[in-house]
Order: C-alpha cells, then sequence, then structure tokens
C-alpha cells in the first residue's frame, strides 16, 4: 500500500513538474519576437545587400539587451529579396504571416520595396528603409512605412546641379527601367532642362552585356557628361564599354551605383577621362561621426569594411528596436501589437543613430536628409571607401 502511495506521488509530482516546465516555456515562447530583414543576399547585388543585414544583425547584438532585459527573446528574421518584386512580395506574404514578426528592415530597391509594402502596410507592419529613395515609399502617406535616407527627387536636382557645376553643358541620360533607376534619372532630366543644359538623349535599357545599341548615339553626340540611372552592376559594364570605344567625357550615377563591385568591374575606366562621380544619400560609414566604433566592430565581426547602407542597416534595426521597447513599455511588458509598434516608430523624436539623429515628418521621411557627391579615387576595389566626398548637403524633404 505504501510502495502505491508513493508511486503514485512520484508522479503526480512528475506531472506537476512537467505542467510547470511547459508553463515555463510557454512564458518564454510568448515572450519570443522576430525583427525581419529584406534585402539581395544571393546575386548581383548581394556585395550592399548582405552587408545591410548584417549592419541590422549587429545592431540587434548589440542594442538588444533593453528588451532582454524585459524578458523578451528577440530573434534576427533575414529574408532575402534577390532585388526582384516577385521574390519580395512573396517574401513579404511569409512575413506577415508569422505573428512574432513585430517589424521589418528593408529594402535595397524601391521596384522591391514599393510593392512589398504595400503588404506590410495592409498587415500593419512596420517597416523601417534604410536605402530606398523613390518618392513613392512615402508619399503613399502609410502609417508603417518609414525611410532614414533622402529621396530621388531631391537625389536628382543634386546630381543636376552639381553636372553643371562641373561644367556640363550637355548630357545623354540612361537608366535601368526600374522605378529607382528610371525615376531619378527623370528628375535629373527636369532639373537638367531647367538650369539649360542640353539633353541630347533620354533611353531605358535592361541590357546587361552589350550597350553597342546605346553607345553609337552617345559616342556621335560626344556629351560632356553621360548620366545613368540605376545599379551599379547594369552601369560599371556601360561606362566601361564606352570608354573602351573612345568616350572621354565625365561618367555620373546615384547611389546605386555605390558598391566596391563597380570598380571590380570597370576598374581603371572610371578612372579615365573626364573621371567618374556618384552621388548618394549614403556616404561612406567613415564619414559620419558616431560610425568609428561600428566600422572596427563590423570588421572585426566580420573580416571586411562594411559597404555602403551598412551602417543605415545598422540605425534602422536600432530604431525598430526601441520602438518595440517603447511600444512593450507601455503596454505594461506584455508583447507589443504590431500597430503600437508603427505608431512607436513614428513617434521617435530626435532618435541618435550612428549616421545621424532622425525624426519622421507625417509622412514617414526623415525630417532632414544627407546627400552627397563621391569621386571615385582608385581602380581598386580595397579603396572604393576611400572615394572623396567632393559636396555634402543637408536637405528637407519637399513639401506634400
Amino acid at each position: 500500500m505504501f510502495k502505491h502511495m508513493s508511486k503514485v506521488f512520484s508522479l503526480f509530482v512528475a506531472a506537476s513538474m512537467t505542467v510547470t516546465a511547459c508553463g515555463l516555456a510557454s512564458a518564454a515562447d510568448s515572450k519570443a519576437i522576430k525583427v525581419a530583414t529584406q534585402s539581395p543576399l544571393s546575386g548581383d547585388q548581394s556585395v550592399v545587400g548582405v552587408d545591410m543585414k548584417r549592419g541590422a544583425e549587429l545592431a540587434l547584438e548589440q542594442l538588444g539587451k533593453p528588451l532582454a532585459d524585459m524578458g523578451f527573446k528577440v530573434e534576427l528574421a533575414p529574408f532575402d529579396d534577390q532585388a526582384n518584386p516577385d521574390t519580395g512580395v512573396a517574401n513579404a506574404k511569409r512575413i506577415v504571416s508569422d505573428p512574432a514578426i513585430l517589424a521589418i528592415m528593408g529594402h535595397y530597391n524601391s521596384g522591391v520595396q514599393i510593392p512589398s509594402s504595400e503588404v506590410y502596410h495592409t498587415s500593419g507592419l512596420a517597416n523601417v528603409s534604410p536605402a530606398n529613395t523613390n518618392p513613392k515609399v512615402t508619399t503613399r502617406g502609410y502609417m508603417e512605412i518609414n525611410r532614414i535616407v533622402g529621396r530621388d527627387d531631391v537625389q536628382g536636382v543634386v546630381g543636376a546641379d552639381f553636372a553643371l557645376g562641373l561644367g556640363a553643358k550637355t548630357v545623354f541620360v540612361l537608366h535601368d527601367k526600374t522605378a529607382y533607376g528610371q525615376g531619378i534619372a527623370e528628375f535629373f532630366k527636369k532639373r537638367a532642362d531647367e538650369i539649360g543644359m542640353k539633353v541630347l538623349g533620354f533611353e531605358g535599357t535592361e541590357e546587361k552585356a552589350n550597350f553597342d545599341a546605346l553607345l553609337s548615339p552617345i559616342l556621335a553626340g560626344n556629351p560632356d557628361l553621360v548620366y545613368f540611372g540605376g545599379m551599379y552592376s547594369q552601369a560599371a559594364v556601360l561606362f566601361k564599354q564606352a570608354r573602351e570605344r573612345g568616350y572621354a567625357g565625365t561618367f555620373l550615377s546615384d547611389d546605386g551605383f555605390d558598391s566596391s563591385d563597380a570598380s571590380k568591374i570597370a576598374g581603371q575606366t572610371l578612372i579615365d577621362g573626364g573621371g567618374s562621380y556618384y552621388s548618394t544619400v549614403s556616404g561612406p560609414a567613415s564619414v559620419y561621426a558616431g560610425t568609428a566604433k561600428f566600422i572596427a566592430d563590423f570588421k572585426a565581426k566580420y573580416n571586411s569594411d562594411p559597404q555602403p547602407f551598412a551602417a543605415q542597416g545598422y540605425d534602422s534595426m536600432a530604431i525598430i528596436l526601441k520602438a518595440i521597447e517603447n511600444a512593450a513599455k507601455a503596454a505594461d511588458g506584455a508583447v507589443p501589437t504590431r500597430a503600437a509598434v508603427a505608431q512607436a516608430v513614428r513617434e521617435l523624436k530626435n532618435f541618435p543613430g550612428i549616421t545621424g539623429t532622425f525624426t519622421f515628418n507625417q509622412i514617414g521621411d526623415p525630417t532632414v536628409a544627407k546627400y552627397f557627391v563621391l569621386k571615385v579615387n582608385s581602380a581598386d576595389p580595397a579603396k572604393w571607401s576611400k572615394n572623396s566626398i567632393v559636396k555634402t548637403l543637408d536637405i528637407a524633404p519637399p513639401q506634400q
């Protein structure tokens, strides 16, 4: 009888411990949250996209303690959008279907960001972009969608004004037919027309290997400057072929050109003739006063210098983490809703990031953004981060 009672008691204790353990596990699971990222992790734009994700990853590692102290377990959920709109949208649908994901850092390409953020908006998921510059990213007025960089309707103007300052009187304008590349090229052309530069041609192309058909009118017109709106993987090939066929003028592009792979592709042809320049909303990480530790930590962790927009990936994640923390505090330590996180992002004032201090306006643009123009100094990809800054501007977004 005693043995039987003892056995029953043991079973009861074991069962109680199991229930308690399950209860603790459930409690822990209930405070497990995720932050997603979307950027090109494969393909010819991955050199920038991977480092954007790494910047976010480093921020989570270094800035996640306040949430950990509140009992939260925060995980990174990285997604590869492949610089492809269809892939980005498919990933976005997977992201919003996971209730543990409270926000997303991304994207790199505006053509991916715009349709993907329609999905985030519908599901109330906060989105902080480290890189997207097409005006439509924010002019739709979605509460959930924000960016920490400037806009193409300003960057295009900056580029055209700079070209005029170089002495360019004639220009041939090209773009890659994407929302980003065509958009900024149109803003560049509009400003060029306004300030009296003669636009000899305005052409879009999806070609990536053989630009003979486009180069013929460019060489015939011999413009002072060739402007390309789009990404480095296409622009660098075009510039290389133009120089090899005898074009001796100046090349100018945008922040899509800002990658060390541009030098890897085009090498010395970017330095020859009138040289090569690019505008960007993201200067080299070293230009910002707050990035010295980030650069050192990034290099120690990943064994390479950060590519453009890696530091902005860090700041975007930092903003997201602070917003989740503020929303969780307002919820008395419970997991906040997506709506609360989105509201908390927009309500941040003078947030101290490593690339600047951020306050969002009523549509999610930073109230002031930096714009740079840089000159390519070396054919060596390892020296890309040493390109010289020839112009820096602080400009508020256009009034809506």
